[in-house]
């Protein structure tokens, strides 16, 4: 097959000609180190020490929370983390953290690392620590890692091997492009996911205030009346869905955990708020176009107009599990809720406040799209510019295909 202009066929695969490949450890300041391992009196104090949690739950590590270890002052000089420092999950139970990379940013507070992880100090006038951890990130990167883990059990990778992983790199000018470009990236998802949850926080406030009555919309007042559900609405069993299942069927089966397959017939087709009658039964959901639900699912029948998105909301602040009947696995009884009493205003009250809530939601799953949006576009962008196919630079090379920023 003939090579696009530009490009050179290597032991790692296509790359541009201006690329080359190494080993992983010629880029290294110093050897790579095991974290530090100190026993049970030790804990609960002093320095603080990144762990397998940290690993998982932050691509990168700075000032987070996280728990603390006593370290003598040459443990902490031998194993002191400091920006820039790329960190390897050593060994774990779960597969995709052997091998798995984070990289440390910035910290303020000094630092440490457990003994489940690798430490790699590259080095600063060869290479760019951000343009690696990016690198291994990506799928390329988990691919090219899945080559040194080994085990069954217990997944882990070698610090002796990481150093010889054949890695494709571009001149150090491109991977600080390469790094600022995902950079940028990642600093808009973190933004949207900031606004994500400001907004979930809010809204959560104001089903608070707005559900119980405590906050009033503009144009209402009197008393909300303390009602039982039974009053407001009728608890109905879902049925089996043997003889309506169907592949392309025009009703959703619902469960408790959602959608499970398609029915050709709908067992109710009114707005109604569902609970679970086992298993799952603290998730209420609400459905306002045709539906089945199996017999582990309630839905509603609404009395008298009462608004049901306003009673599925109302249903969100509802702990079920005081109401669950079973010592095994968690069961509700229909006539059980239905004696629950809250207070309710009139339909037209309900109405307001459910509107006002939807809006809530509406904006808020447009941010979703938009971090999922963002974030494909993010992984599009790592497989173009981690492999060369779209280039940030400029070539010196007749042949070189022109410059893209957009992938």
């Amino acid at each position: 097959m003939e090579l696009k202009a530009g490009y050179k066929q290597t032991e790692v695969g296509v790359i541009p000609k201006d690329w080359e490949v190494e080993d992983f450890g010629f880029f290294y300041a110093e050897p790579s180190r095991n974290g530090i391992y100190k026993s049970a009196e030790y804990q609960g104090r002093g320095t603080r020490i990144v762990n397998m949690g940290e690993m998982f739950g932050f691509e990168f590590i700075s000032d987070q929370e996280m728990s603390r270890i006593i370290l003598t002052p040459k443990e902490l000089t031998i194993n002191r983390l400091i920006d820039g420092d790329l960190l390897f999950g050593r060994r774990s139970v779960v597969p995709s953290g052997a091998g798995k990379c984070s990289i440390v940013i910035n910290p303020t507070e000094t630092l440490t690392f457990e003994s489940s992880i690798i430490r790699v100090r590259l080095d600063q006038s060869k290479a760019i620590s951000l343009f690696f951890y990016y690198f291994f990130s990506s799928p390329i990167g988990r691919t090219v890692m899945g080559l040194i883990i080994s085990g069954t059990n217990i997944k882990g990778i070698r610090g002796s091997e990481l150093k010889t992983l054949k890695v494709f790199h571009p001149p150090k000018q491109e991977q600080t492009a390469i790094a600022s470009a995902l950079s940028d990236m990642d600093a808009l998802l973190d933004g949207l996911d900031r606004l994500i949850t400001k907004k979930r926080n809010l809204k959560q406030a104001a089903m608070q205030q707005l559900l119980t009555g405590k906050t009033r919309l503009a144009g209402f007042e009197g008393e909300w009346e303390v009602k039982r559900l039974g009053d407001l609405l009728t608890i109905c069993h879902g049925k089996s869905q043997k003889d309506v299942e169907t592949i392309d069927g025009a009703y959703p089966i619902l469960a408790t955990g959602g959608q499970i397959g398609t029915a050709s017939l709908a067992l109710y087709d009114q707005p109604s708020v569902l609970i679970g009658r086992k298993g799952t039964i603290n998730q209420p959901q609400y459905m306002d176009t045709p539906f089945w639900t199996v017999d582990t699912l309630f839905y509603s029948i609404l009395k008298n107009n009462n608004n049901a998105k306003f009673l599925y909301y109302r249903f969100c602040l509802i702990d079920w599990m005081q109401f669950n009947e079973a010592s095994g696995v968690p069961s509700l009884n229909a006539r059980t809720i239905e004696s629950i009493t809250i207070k309710t205003p009139l339909p037209e009250e309900q109405e307001a406040i459910a509107a006002v809530l939807s809006d809530m939601d509406a904006e808020i799953a447009a941010l979703e799209q938009r971090h999922t949006k963002t974030r494909d576009i993010k992984q599009g962008m790592m497989q173009e510019l981690l492999t060369g196919r779209t280039r940030l630079v400029a070539v010196n090379s007749a042949e070189a295909q022109p410059v893209s920023t957009t992938g």
